[in-house]
């Protein structure tokens, strides 16, 4: 991909659509090909998305940011498109990132989380929107990704495929007995850095939303965990119980089952994330995703201490040693089986 190239098809999708000499800067990058940047024009900031295909592809989150208008949460306005280049100019949500915001005051933690909770639950109460099934498939594949990537890192590349095979063979009876839904949006990425925080409105649009390209119908428990076990940042147990809490007591659902869910989704979805850092390190020269590994085996650890993920903590025990639970030195010459 040719950044200059990238750079002057940007100058020329804002000409087209009436602002040309835009001032832009960089914003931010992502564990993907996405880029923002900023731009300004006589005075008005918006952001710019450049998805170059065919590495990304615009479509699906023009779909879901409609999706989440209509539900009645705030998502960023889409002021113009170009989905055969992968441009989309945006409305610029501000820089009230709850990460950001969080790292400066965290007193006003639980405040946050519980409008993203609020939030949530908005979103929940539209049942079987249109978007692609969160099925076992799909879990099993993601799944996969610690197989390929990170287990190889201990047992080589000749062993591991064995490895991936019991993996996948122990998830997905726990997948199936445990009755995941596909019920609802899941955004699948709805933690603090994907979350911002606006003074200026009321209700559930004060919490902004961002990156949600890849939902899936899926089930209510996979949101709420993926914002309480949050890979970037510790949360504190006060926040995690009065969220979890008032998310289980506004549903009306089983505890126990809810319960479940939450520790099977919340294991698997942690087990993909090892995964996926491992792969952004070995396969893409990103060893900072490396120093967020103890965080996210806390989570998983903590999960699979469900009694229904008992074989998944079982097959810790025989394949992987302690001093793997955390953050590794990787052997980036050693790449992985996908």
């Amino acid at each position: 991909m040719n950044r200059p190239d990238r750079s002057r098809q940007m100058d020329v999708f804002l000409a087209e659509h009436g602002y040309a000499g835009a001032a832009r800067r960089m914003l931010a990058g992502d564990a993907s090909f996405r880029r923002y940047e900023r731009v300004e024009y006589e005075g008005e900031p918006m952001v710019l998305m450049d998805a170059p295909p065919p590495w990304e592809n615009v479509t699906p989150f023009i779909s879901v940011t409609k999706q989440l208008h209509h539900m009645g949460v705030t998502v960023p306005e889409i002021l113009a498109a170009d989905e055969n280049e992968g441009f989309l100019l945006l409305e610029d949500l501000g820089d009230g990132v709850y990460t950001k915001l969080l790292t400066r005051d965290p007193r006003h933690e639980k405040e946050y989380y519980i409008a993203a909770i609020e939030a949530l639950i908005e979103i929940q109460k539209h049942k079987h929107p249109e978007l692609p099934v969160y099925d076992e498939k799909v879990y099993l594949r993601e799944l996969g990704l610690f197989a390929e990537w990170f287990l190889p890192q201990i047992h080589g590349l000749e062993r591991a495929p064995n490895l991936r095979e019991e993996w996948l063979s122990l998830w997905l009876p726990i997948l199936v007995s445990s009755k995941i839904e596909q019920s609802v949006l899941v955004h699948r990425d709805y933690h603090a850095d994907n979350l911002l925080w606006l003074n200026d409105r009321m209700g559930v649009r004060r919490v902004g939303m961002l990156d949600y390209q890849d939902a899936l119908l899926g089930d209510p428990a996979y949101d709420l965990v993926s914002l309480l076990e949050d890979a970037r940042r510790d949360v504190s147990k006060d926040t995690v119980d009065a969220c979890y809490g008032r998310f289980v007591n506004s549903s009306g659902i089983d505890a126990a089952s809810f319960a479940t869910r939450y520790a099977v989704l919340g294991a698997q979805r942690n087990a993909k994330i090892i995964g996926i850092f491992t792969r952004l390190c070995v396969r893409d020269g990103k060893p900072q995703y490396l120093d967020y590994l103890p965080r996210v085996w806390a989570h998983f650890l903590h999960d699979i201490s469900h009694p229904a993920l008992t074989p998944i903590k079982q097959f810790m025990e025989a394949h992987v040693p302690g001093e793997w639970r955390g953050k590794y030195e990787a052997n980036t010459t050693l790449g992985g089986l996908a």
